[in-house]
């Protein structure tokens, strides 16, 4: 892995983004107000570059909006921590999305175009979650169409299932010992189709508390099980906007996104079994 070595000024011309962004959403989106920051506050956090292949140049692996304000504000030269060696896209995207996590910088989608591409080059989540730093069980939730077996990819592809419900049945079948069946699978991805995001949780949960119940049985219990209960919640604009950007960045509905927030606040606080 690259190794930080230095920290120098660089002239903005010498600069070129590189293709391991992970930011690729809006880029340009807001840039005047983090120009006007770093204009007040300067610069907190430099850059990452590394050698490009064009002598002389260096290529952006973190910081390509910061490297944009600077253009803004017509600076000449910008403060970027240089790494030991040149790096190839897959690193350089590991290195971006690990940056940007730390800073919470990420959108949804943006984290999944990442974590997709590595998923891509390196062929298993654990493998992304060594090179990131990202915990497996989130690598798993990120990685959604590619992690998907040729059955469920096909229900994808004609359109039967949308592809987070697709995960949701791979999640419940990939579970005990034996090869997930394929039928198991597309009976569950049609059935968990038409239930509400409580109840395709609570079936996955089933499954993986119990492995040895059917799907029949598993699809029954999560239909007829604990009661959902339906409430109204009042927020600010603020919040509502929060609400439905991050809705969309995870493709599901505002009541599902609302839902899964406050049953994560339940269980990190000891009130609700995961």
């Amino acid at each position: 892995m690259a190794k930080i070595i230095e920290y120098r000024e660089i002239p903005l011309g010498d600069l070129k983004i590189g293709k391991g962004q992970a930011r690729t959403h809006d880029v340009g989106k807001d840039i005047e107000q983090l120009a006007a920051s770093i204009e007040k506050q300067g610069l907190l956090q430099p850059i990452v570059v590394c050698e490009s292949e064009e002598a002389g140049k260096w290529e952006i692996l973190t910081g390509q909006r910061r490297f944009l304000a600077h253009k803004v504000l017509k600076r000449g030269k910008i403060t970027a921590a240089v790494l030991d060696e040149r790096v190839d896209e897959a690193e350089a995207k590991a290195i971006s999305i690990t940056e940007n996590l730390i800073r919470r910088a990420l959108s949804g989608a943006e984290l999944i175009d990442g974590i997709t591409f590595l998923y891509n080059k390196y062929g298993s989540a654990k493998a992304v979650s060594d090179v990131t730093g990202i915990p497996y069980d989130d690598v798993r939730h990120y990685v959604k169409y590619p992690r998907l077996m040729p059955e469920l990819k096909k229900l994808v592809d004609d359109g039967e299932v949308d592809v987070k419900v697709a995960v949701k049945a791979q999640d419940a079948v990939d579970v005990g010992d034996d090869k997930p069946s394929a039928d198991d699978a597309i009976k569950l991805a049609r059935d968990m189709g038409s239930m509400s995001d409580a109840q395709r949780r609570k079936l996955v949960k089933e499954r993986k508390d119990n492995p040895e119940i059917s799907v029949d049985d598993a699809i029954e219990q999560a239909r007829t099980g604990s009661k959902i209960t339906q409430i109204i919640v009042t927020l600010t604009g603020d919040a509502h906007g929060a609400l439905q950007r991050f809705a969309k960045d995870e493709g599901m509905s505002q009541d599902e996104a609302a839902a899964s927030f406050i049953e994560e606040g339940l269980i990190g606080r000891g009130l609700l079994e995961k």
